[in-house]
């Protein structure tokens, strides 16, 4: 069983692709060492120095912020779940339209 991850904005050029898929079990921050090691150049975009997620950086599982959570990056993701990774910022706003977007596909 996987878990999807979506790339959006500038992200996608970088990995190749909408979408790819990682195994579940996985927590959120989990993931996101997974892919900053597939995708190094990733690293600096998404971590500092101590390797935390920047606080500018979009990540949704599911449409919803793993931020606001008491586990918050620590979320254990499902085969269900999609993990949304977006550009900090397209036209000088975050990027609300995709978010939209993205639950819409979901409910199709």
């Amino acid at each position: 069983m996987s878990v999807r991850v979506d790339f959006y904005g500038v992200y996608r050029p970088i990995v190749g692709a909408k979408s790819i898929e990682l195994e579940d079990g996985l927590s959120v921050r989990q993931a996101l060492e997974i892919i900053v090691t597939r995708y190094p150049t990733l690293r600096v975009e998404f971590l500092d120095a101590r390797g935390e997620l920047y606080p500018w950086v979009p990540v949704f599982v599911n449409g919803r912020n793993p931020r606001l959570r008491a586990d918050g990056l620590d979320r254990p993701l499902g085969t269900a779940d999609v993990l949304a990774i977006f550009s900090p910022i397209a036209s000088g706003k975050i990027n609300v339209e995709e978010i939209k977007k993205h639950q819409g596909d979901e409910m199709r």
